[in-house]
């Protein structure tokens, strides 16, 4: 679903400087899309489900798009990835893992638990929005978007933790 005819895109993301920076590659980049901020793994898995505040569906409706970070206080990035995947209506949902982790085994899990892209931060701001935008006009340009709906269930479980 999109706002106002413009792609939408979540943001999972607990740093606010990392907040910004997206937000100002954004501008940066001329990228014509809504987007949403939740800033842990509990808050985001809430949103997907439509739970609590956000249980108006038409303020805050399904991302095209979620950038996700893994290191997030509450559930972190795996949790949510884990939590997605295990929803059928949401099993399809774009989801693109933002952070600032190149551990390889943290690139492994995230792709094993169905992440559709890994990017590691840019420590630079010319490089951290080319590689935004770059990755924004793929997935909301040039990628074809599948059907998500928000889970049926009225309440969301709590994501089991990862070792």
């Amino acid at each position: 679903m999109s706002l106002g005819g413009l792609p939408f895109v979540l943001i999972a993301e607990d740093v606010q400087n990392d907040v910004e920076l997206l937000q100002r590659s954004f501008g940066q980049a001329n990228i014509s899309a809504a987007t949403q901020m939740v800033s842990d793994g509990e808050e985001c898995i809430a949103y997907l489900s439509g739970t609590g505040k956000y249980a108006n569906r038409e303020e805050y409706p399904l991302p095209d798009l979620l950038l996700l970070d893994l290191k997030m206080p509450r559930a972190n990035g795996f949790d949510v990835l884990k939590w997605i995947r295990a929803q059928q209506s949401l099993s399809s949902l774009r989801v693109v893992v933002l952070t600032s982790s190149e551990r390889i085994r943290d690139i492994n899990l995230a792709y094993e638990l169905g992440a559709n892209s890994f990017l590691t931060k840019p420590l630079n701001f010319i490089d951290f929005t080319n590689t935004i935008s770059v990755m924004l006009k793929y997935w909301l340009e040039r990628s074809k978007k599948p059907e998500v709906e928000r889970p049926v269930s009225d309440q969301h479980e709590s994501p089991t933790r990862l070792a």
